[in-house]
């Protein structure tokens, strides 16, 4: 084999590779479920909830998930705005839990889902943007967001329009993470909590990498919750 073939060959393995690596990012960008721009999720909501943390289909995988939230919300009945919604997976569970339910998300093929969902709850899905909902003057006692944040161009100020749409008292229950190992996405608890630094008192991260029935299968790379009190 001559020396140009020998190299032609090596970066032929490394192209692979990297096709390979970027392909596995794209992957778990995926199963984050956060709302990526550019997607089409009036198309995604066909699958959405075939992951097992979106569709929470698995009872194990459901009950971890119920069991979370009856740690993040509180006791009593409360309002509770589940922003970025999806097909309302997280707002059934709330219901469930006896809170009252707004969900908003920005595809209307996912509230139609969500709707439907919880069909003959005390629930109110609408269309609209996470960062700016569409709520008026109503205020609540919690505002629950997954994987939403982190696609956010200016985190730090949806956080303090959102802490504005709580009661006096009220919460954020924030469920973030870092997905991939080549080229991460996402908002690490760190950057998280140093944004809610000047916005909220009392600031609770609640590691969830560790806990494979949230997930439908091991994770590696760093989920967790920020519950915060402004």
């Amino acid at each position: 084999m001559t020396s140009n073939s020998a190299s032609e060959e090596v970066q032929t393995e490394e192209v692979k590779t990297e096709e390979v690596k970027t392909e596995e990012v794209k992957t778990e960008e995926v199963k984050t479920g956060g709302e990526r721009p550019g997607v089409d999720w009036d198309a995604e909501s066909v699958t959405f909830d075939d992951e097992p943390d979106h569709g929470l289909r698995d009872p194990a995988v459901r009950e971890a998930w119920a069991a979370r939230l009856r740690g993040w919300l509180p006791r009593g009945p409360a309002d509770v705005l589940d922003l970025g919604c999806g097909t309302g997976s997280l707002s059934l569970l709330a219901s469930e839990q006896r809170h009252r339910v707004t969900g908003v998300d920005s595809s209307p093929r996912m509230v139609d889902l969500a709707r439907a969902k919880l069909a003959g709850r005390d629930a109110a899905f609408l269309v609209g943007d996470a960062a700016a909902p569409p709520v008026g003057e109503q205020r609540f006692d919690v505002v629950l967001v997954r994987h939403v944040l982190w696609t956010l161009p200016d985190p730090g100020r949806v956080l303090r329009h959102w802490c504005g749409l709580l009661r006096p008292g009220g919460r954020l229950v924030l469920i973030e993470g870092v997905w991939g190992t080549v080229s991460p996405v996402g908002i690490s608890a760190d950057r998280l909590t140093g944004l809610l630094a000047p916005l909220a008192e009392n600031v609770r991260v609640e590691p969830l990498s560790d806990d494979p029935l949230l997930w439908g299968r091991e994770v590696e790379d760093e989920r967790y919750a920020v519950v915060a009190v402004p």
